[in-house]
């Protein structure tokens, strides 16, 4: 992984309705997976397994290596051509390297290049790739 601005992140990145998210975990925990679900469900991608994380003008911006721009891995499948999302600002991440056993799970937050986001942690639940759809296009409520 990554450390710091402009570097290539081992992550997988998608946009809904201009807001960008990174999807971290190890190799073959389901980032392209959940990157293809949630691109079924309206997602842009933005890059398949290397992300590269830029701060600019006091935002982390996302983007694709050019060699890889519009492509994503479907298991058992190949290699895919994809629409592919421009540079866009991220605004959350989830790690699928730590499992949400929480229904209601607390507010956790990462810093990246100095900036914090939202952290979810991955799920195994039918409806997670359109939860997190509907958290990237209207956010999280608050209180009970």
């Amino acid at each position: 992984m990554g450390g710091s601005a402009g570097d290539v992140w081992h992550a997988s990145s998608v946009a809904v309705s201009g807001r960008g998210l990174l999807i971290l975990g190890a190799s073959g925990s389901g980032k392209s997976s959940l990157a293809l679900q949630m691109m079924a469900l309206g997602a842009l991608l933005v890059a398949d397994d290397r992300t590269v994380l830029t701060l600019r003008d006091g935002a982390v911006w996302l983007s694709s290596p050019p060699t890889i721009r519009g492509r994503i891995e479907a298991r058992g499948i190949g290699i895919l051509n994809a629409q592919s999302a421009p540079d866009t600002v991220l605004h959350a991440v989830i790690d699928l390297g730590q499992v949400e056993n929480n229904r209601l799970p607390p507010e956790r937050s990462i810093t990246l290049l100095g900036c914090s986001f939202p952290l979810l942690h991955g799920s195994a639940s039918p409806n997670f790739p359109a939860g997190v759809m509907q958290f990237l296009r209207a956010g999280r409520a608050e209180g009970p």
